[in-house]
């Protein structure tokens, strides 16, 4: 009998498109087939998925009324999940944090100056964290 294997990992957010081209674009991830955006009318998406250039899941994103954004790293309204993301060195580091920022993501810790494992950690557009960091 095989184990469970994990699909993808889907975040909530209060605008599905927009937190969908942000990692979209961060990541190099395409739509799953009948997600694009659409050509002309309106955008009503409650559900997106993004693929990996080799066709599996990588994210979902699930339309919600509301959402409290962590305060991390003050513990009154907690992570609950984060994604850590790895890059092979320093430069590739400081080129990436570069490239989500300008996508709309804010820096939240700079510990950079960690020689073991220097990394940051992001909020992206709705306020989920995530690690970029030297692995």
């Amino acid at each position: 009998m095989e184990f469970p294997r994990l699909l993808h990992t889907a975040i909530d957010t209060t605008d599905c498109r927009g937190l969908a081209e942000f990692y979209r674009e961060l990541f190099g991830l395409r739509y799953r087939d009948g997600d694009e955006p659409p050509a002309d009318g309106p955008d009503d998406a409650d559900w997106l998925v993004l693929l990996h250039p080799d066709g599996s899941r990588g994210l979902a994103f699930q339309q919600v009324e509301e959402l409290t954004p962590t305060t991390w790293p003050s513990h009154a309204v907690p992570m609950q999940l984060h994604l850590d993301f790895t890059v092979p060195g320093r430069q590739e580091l400081e080129h990436h944090r570069q490239r989500a920022a300008a996508l709309g993501a804010r820096l939240i810790l700079d510990r950079t100056d960690d020689e073991d494992e220097p990394l940051y950690v992001l909020a992206d557009p709705a306020g989920h964290p995530f690690c970029l960091f030297v692995g």
